[in-house]
This record gives structure tokens, sequence and C-alpha cells, in this order.
């Protein structure tokens, strides 16, 4: 079978692209290459996958409804992985439209190619921030979901509702994944850990929101790699399912970046800051459904992950 995966330059694009191309199947990828972050990134993940001979990749922006449905109509994908997005909470407070144009306009353009060249299921990234501030823990995928609090999250739930009409219309397959603060090497330079790391080899100040008062459920790139691949190799079924992706560890902010230091060998000059607007005090994944149905669900330690980052970022960044 092909298996298309859009955003395949992107982070997790890349890692689930290169489990899948050394598992031996026949990977597509698509990515519109686009400057949110250092493209060198994203060219560097490109030359790694490329050297598999069952990966190929072209250029496509999702939001160019008649260049994607082209793409689909030649090569007929079986199985769809939306990974394609515009990420980060405060870029979509910021930069609105391309929030909307990247994950809510790209997003309909692919459900209509999944419906006009039929696929035997579709994998789409969702987000925990769909969640938004919320007193009840753990995050359950049965929880209401009606209260975004950054249009970040509003085009995450938009999309959970969109695939979920297309199923129900069109008979598509349709799994949903809120992920969980994923993060690893070859990550996003805009993402905590990435943007802290540099600036402590930098002697940069780091901005510690919310004076350190909050909790997130980092959830290793590997975990999330392995969930997903579980997914595919699932015997396809017609139903719309939505999962956790997160590893049901919340851990301290001040913790996180104390371990971060201790891998660094370097302490972090520090500011303290009010919260921003769109963040959430805490996320904390429940990931049962997940363990249920695929028999597995995350389980590398922050310490572990922050490790196997670290030395990546070293090695990658040429510090001794």
């Amino acid at each position: 079978m092909k298996i298309l995966i859009t955003g395949a330059a992107g982070f997790i694009g890349y890692h689930i692209s290169k489990r899948l191309c050394e598992d031996g199947m026949d990977v597509l990828g698509i990515d519109n290459i686009n400057s949110y972050y250092d493209i060198r990134l994203k060219e560097d993940r490109l030359a790694i996958l490329k050297k598999y001979e069952n990966f190929r990749f072209e250029k496509i922006d999702l939001a160019d409804k008649a260049q994607l449905m082209e793409y689909f109509k030649k090569e007929r994908p079986d199985i769809v992985i939306n990974l394609a997005a515009q990420p980060g909470v405060r870029y979509s407070i910021s930069h609105p439209d391309e929030s909307v144009r990247n994950n809510i306009n790209a997003f309909f353009n692919l459900l209509e190619c999944c419906r006009e060249f039929p696929v035997k299921k579709l994998i789409y990234a969702s987000s925990s921030s769909v969640y938004g501030n919320t007193d009840k823990i753990p995050f359950s995928v049965d929880d209401n979901v009606d209260n975004p609090i950054s249009l970040y999250a509003a085009t995450k739930k938009t999309n959970e509702l969109m695939a979920y009409t297309y199923h129900h219309l069109y008979d598509i397959p349709v799994t949903g994944l809120r992920f969980f603060t994923v993060y690893g090497p070859f990550g996003r330079p805009d993402m905590a850990y990435f943007s802290f790391s540099d600036r402590i080899m930098k002697d940069i100040p780091i901005e510690i929101f919310n004076n350190g008062d909050m909790m997130r459920d980092f959830t290793y790139v590997d975990d999330v790699t392995e969930s997903v691949y579980r997914l595919v190799r699932k015997e396809i079924v017609n139903e719309y399912r939505i999962f956790n992706i997160g590893g049901e560890h919340p851990v301290n902010l001040l913790y996180f970046i104390e371990t971060l230091e201790k891998n660094l060998g370097k302490e972090a000059k520090k500011i303290f800051k009010e919260m921003q607007p769109g963040d959430v005090k805490i996320t904390v994944a429940d990931s049962s459904d997940l363990a249920a149905y695929t028999g597995f669900k995350p389980e590398i330690k922050i310490e572990d992950g922050l490790s196997r980052f670290v030395k990546w970022f070293r090695e990658y960044y040429n510090y001794e």
C-alpha cells in the first residue's frame, strides 16, 4: 500500500516517514517547506529520508487545491497521515491568517481529495490544545472540548469536526491524534526545550512564563512514532476515533529546565514572566484508550528523552 505523509519534512512527519520506510512500506512525502523555522532542518531531514528507495517526495502546498488534487489523481494513496499544519499557540494569535490557511483551508482540501480519490484510512494530527483550560485531570478523549483558548486550538478542534463530517458522509475511516508536547531530535526550534537549549548554550536569558508554575505532559518523539506505526498496522475498520498521544506523566516546568541544564552542563539565565495569552497551566493525557486499542502507550521519561535530545543537539550544532 502507498502511504502518503503530509508535512514529511517536519519534525513528527520526518520521524514517522523514517520508521515506515525502515519497515519496508511505500512512503510518499509532501511538504511546502515554508520558512516558519530554519529550512536547513527540513532539508536535512529530507536528505536522510531520500536515502530510502521506498520514499518519494514532492514539494506541494496543501492550500493549493488544484495541485493537491492532481497529485492524488496521479498517486492514489491508500493511507493518508496528515501532519502538515501551522503550529504555534502564540503564533496563531499574531498570525491568524496563516493559521486558518494552513490548518483549516488546507485540511479541507485534503479531505476533498480523500473523498474524490477514496482512501482506506485517514490519520490526522490534532492537539492537546483543544482541551483549553480545564480543571479535569487527566484529559480524556471523552471530555468536552468546546472552549479553545487560542486560535491554534480552535483550528484543531475544527479539524476534528470536519474529519467526523467526512467520515459520516463519505465512509472514510478516520483517526485523530491529540499530541501532547512532542519533543526529541530534529525537533522544532520554536518549542521551549529546543529554544531553551539554544539560548542556554549562547548565554541568552530564557523566558519562563507564569513564573514557572506550569506543567506539561512531554511526549518523546519515538513514542509518538510507535503509536502511529501501530495505528497504521491495525486492521482497517470504518470508524471514527480520537486518541490522546501523551505520556501521562506531567512535568513541572522548573524541573524540566533543571533537567535540561544538567544535560547541557550549563545553567540558564532566567527571566520570569506572567502567563501568556493562549497558554494553559497544565496538560495531562489519559492514554488508556490508545493502550487498549494498540497495546502501547508512551513510556519514555523526560530524563531519558532530554538526554537523547541534548546528545543530538550538541552533535548537530557542533557544540563540544
